[in-house]
C-alpha cells in the first residue's frame, strides 16, 4: 500500500479498529479515527481508550491520523465524517468499516442462551449499529470512490465457514453484513470498487486481555489487533484486490496468500470454531 493513502476506519478507539489504524499509520497512511469515545464523554465500553488516542498513536507511527467523533448510527454524523474527509483531502481510497454494537451491557455468561431467552434490545441494537452502520458508512464511502473508480471497503465480521456463531441475533446479524458485502461488491464492480469482509480470529483486545487477568487462559491461539491491520494493508496494496470482493476471508487465510505475519512473527491459522 502506497504512503499517502487516505483510510477511515470507523470503531478504532480500541481492539481490532485501533489495531487496523495504528498498522495503517506504520505504512504512512492518512487516517481518519472514527469512534464515540473522546476524553471525557466514553461510549459506554468498560475498557479504556479513544480515538485521540488512537490518532495519535497513527502519527506516532508515522502517518496522519484525525480523531473525529461519530456515533455511526447518526446519519448527520456519519454524513458529516465524510464531507470532512472531502473536503480536506478531495479523496478517499480505503474505508475499514469496523464500528458495532447492540450488545453493550451484555451479561456474557448469557451470550449463548436461546433466542426466546435473549433480550430483544440486541437484536434491534445489532441491526442499527451493526448491520446499518456498515450500510451508512459505505454509503458515504463510495461517494468519495466512485467517481475515481478507485477504492476498497473493508466490513470486519466473525465467520468461521459458515458455522453457528453461538448467538442467533449474532449469527444472522453477522450473516446480513456478509450478504451486504457481496451485494455492494456486485453492485460496484463496474466503478473499480471493491468490497470484503474480513474477519479476525480470537484477537488479544483490551476486554480479552482484562478477562485473561482476571481469570488466566490460554492466549496461544489468540492474535494481535494488527494482524488484522496486516490483512488490510496486504489486501489495499493488491493490484487485483477485485479476486477477493464479495467475499468474506480470514485473516489467517490472507496471512498465508500474501505471506504477513503477526507482530511476534507467528502466521496464525484462521479461527476454528467447535461444532
Amino acid at each position: 500500500m502506497r504512503a499517502g493513502t487516505v483510510a477511515v476506519v470507523t470503531g478504532a478507539s480500541r481492539g481490532v479498529g485501533r489495531g487496523i489504524a495504528l498498522a495503517l499509520g506504520a505504512a504512512g497512511a492518512i487516517v481518519y479515527v472514527t469512534g464515540r469515545s473522546v476524553v471525557g464523554a466514553a461510549s459506554g465500553e468498560a475498557v479504556s481508550g479513544t480515538v485521540g488516542d488512537t490518532a495519535a498513536a497513527v502519527t506516532a507511527r508515522g502517518g496522519r491520523g484525525f480523531a473525529v467523533r461519530c456515533d455511526h448510527t447518526v446519519v448527520g454524523d456519519v454524513q458529516s465524517l465524510f464531507a470532512r474527509v472531502a473536503h480536506e483531502q478531495g479523496r478517499l481510497d480505503l474505508l475499514v468499516s469496523n464500528a458495532w454494537g447492540g450488545y453493550e451491557g451484555h451479561d456474557l455468561a448469557g451470550f449463548t442462551a436461546p433466542f426466546w431467552a435473549q433480550p430483544l434490545r440486541h437484536w434491534d441494537g445489532m441491526f442499527t449499529a451493526g448491520v446499518r452502520a456498515h450500510l451508512l458508512a459505505a454509503r458515504g464511502a463510495v461517494g468519495l470512490m466512485r467517481p475515481r473508480r478507485y477504492g476498497l471497503i473493508v466490513c470486519t465480521t466473525a465467520w468461521d465457514r459458515d458455522r453457528y456463531l453461538g448467538n442467533l441475533f449474532y449469527d444472522v446479524a453477522k450473516a446480513a453484513v456478509h450478504r451486504a458485502v457481496y451485494g455492494m461488491a456486485r453492485e460496484l464492480r463496474a466503478d473499480g470498487v471493491a468490497a470484503v469482509a474480513l474477519a479476525p480470529g480470537f484477537v488479544r483486545t483490551e476486554r480479552v486481555l482484562a478477562a485473561h487477568a482476571a481469570q488466566p487462559f490460554d492466549l496461544g491461539p489468540t492474535e494481535s489487533p494488527e494482524y488484522t491491520g496486516r490483512a488490510v494493508l496486504a489486501l489495499a496494496a493488491d493490484p487485483d484486490m477485485q479476486r477477493w470482493s464479495g467475499r468474506v476471508v480470514a485473516v489467517g487465510t490472507l496471512a498465508a496468500a500474501y505471506g504477513f505475519t503477526d507482530v511476534d512473527g507467528r502466521r496464525v491459522p484462521p479461527l476454528e470454531l467447535p461444532e
